[in-house]
Formats: C-alpha cells, sequence, structure tokens
C-alpha cells in the first residue's frame, strides 16, 4: 500500500519545490487530505490466488 500511496504523491505533486519548507507543508498537506477520505484498497485478487497465478515470486512453505 506504500507504494500506492507514493504513486498518488507523485502524480499529485508534479512541479518541482526548491524549499524543503514549502515541501513539507504541501506533503502534509495532501498526506492529511488523503487521510481524511479514508481512501480504500480494491484488490483484485486474494493472496492464495496471487500465489496461484505467481507460484514462482511467491513459493508456499511447508516443513
Amino acid at each position: 500500500m506504500a507504494e500506492i500511496e507514493l504513486s498518488v504523491f507523485g502524480r499529485t505533486m508534479k512541479k518541482y519545490i526548491s524549499e524543503e519548507q514549502t515541501f513539507r507543508l504541501e506533503a502534509q498537506t495532501l498526506a492529511n487530505k488523503r487521510n481524511g477520505s479514508n481512501a480504500k484498497v480494491n484488490w483484485q485478487f486474494r493472496s492464495t490466488d496471487a500465489r496461484i497465478k505467481l507460484k514462482q515470486l511467491y513459493p508456499s512453505i511447508s516443513s
């Protein structure tokens, strides 16, 4: 989910901000807006489905 939020930040904050304080203020404003919106993630498939489709990336651990 962190990657999704970073993507949102990247798409929203497109202009270059040279001053650190201005950047922090805009980033915090965006974070507050995102947190207040209760944004949800619509997962396309469950972990078990992912393990089937991506078997080489999600190996089953069994003893």
